[in-house]
This record gives structure tokens, C-alpha cells and sequence, in this order.
């Protein structure tokens, strides 16, 4: 019986390697090597799903800007509210003829509090499903041109050079008015 026992351990203690062999393995592989969508500087960038797309957004008349931002965060999302700075620059730089929409899961009010305690002042808040404009993760931003199609978009905390591409698109914009 002693001998039956030690196999029986033995066989256990392998087994049980076994499957946190094959968890460990599926877990490094879903989150740590899990390759970001890349931009041709590979960096987290322009997820190229929405360029092209129309997007619908109750009561927004697209037509009234020759280009809006918009802007889908969420106020539990801590890379939207790193983002902060670069945030209040767009609200800076943009000029008068760049809308800027802010788009959160949340109601209006919260998101209105939301974009106050981070000091970013936008044109208009809506409270819409992140699915509904078929954005995946937050922030991301999108530009999106008179006709409500998205020409440019950019997903995730924005390395800087990314943030200064975001804003000579913009300058560029305000530039061709």
C-alpha cells in the first residue's frame, strides 16, 4: 500500500506541474507577448479598423466642422487620464474650426466631471457605448471629417511622437481653412 501511495503522489506532483506548465504558457502568451496593433514606427498607433468608417453619433452634425476630434475615454481607464497634458494641448492647438467631441460609456455629467478634474474643456460630451463607434480599447482618438468618416486614428497612451504627428494634423487642418 505504501508503494501504491508514492506512485499515486508521484503521478499527482507531475500532473500538477504539467497544468501550471500549460497555464503559465497560455497566460505569458494571451498578456505578455500579445503584439499591440502596430504603426510603421511600431508603436502603439493607428488602429486602421475605423479609418473609412462612418461614425454615428446621436445629434452630431458632422457637417458644421470641416474636421472633428473625437475623443472616447472612459473615467476609469488610468491611460486616459495620464493623457491629461497632451489632452489639454489639443484643446489649445486645435483652433476654432477643429470640433472636439468627448465620447464616454459613462453618463454626461460624470463624464462632464470627468474631463473637468483632468482640465480638458471640449465642445461636447456624449454618453455612447465605446461598441457603438466601434472602439475597442480607451483613449483613442479619432478624426473624423465632415462627412462623419474617420480619416485618422490613433489608440492607446500616445508616445510623443505620436502625440506631435496627432498635432500637425491638426495644424495642418487649421491651416487649409
Amino acid at each position: 500500500m505504501d508503494k501504491l501511495s508514492k506512485r499515486i503522489e508521484l503521478f499527482s506532483n507531475i500532473a500538477i506541474i504539467i497544468v501550471a506548465i500549460l497555464l503559465g504558457t497560455v497566460l505569458v502568451k494571451k498578456y505578455l507577448l500579445a503584439q499591440p496593433i502596430q504603426s510603421n514606427n511600431n508603436a502603439i498607433a493607428a488602429d486602421s479598423t475605423n479609418i473609412g468608417a462612418k461614425i454615428n453619433l446621436q445629434d452630431i452634425d458632422w457637417s458644421k466642422n470641416k474636421q472633428t476630434l473625437v475623443l472616447a475615454l472612459s473615467n476609469s481607464c488610468h491611460f486616459c487620464s495620464e493623457s491629461a497634458p497632451f489632452y489639454q494641448r489639443l484643446v489649445k492647438e486645435r483652433g476654432s474650426n477643429i470640433r472636439l467631441v468627448a465620447v464616454l460609456p459613462q453618463p454626461v455629467t460624470e463624464g462632464e466631471d470627468y474631463l473637468n478634474s483632468l482640465g480638458v474643456s471640449v465642445d461636447e460630451v456624449k454618453q455612447a457605448s465605446l461598441a457603438s463607434i466601434s472602439v475597442r480599447g480607451t483613449p483613442t482618438l479619432m478624426l473624423v471629417n465632415a462627412e462623419g468618416v474617420v480619416v485618422s486614428q490613433w489608440v492607446g497612451r500616445l508616445p510623443a511622437d505620436q502625440e506631435a504627428e496627432v498635432l500637425s494634423r491638426i495644424q495642418s487642418v487649421r491651416a487649409s481653412n
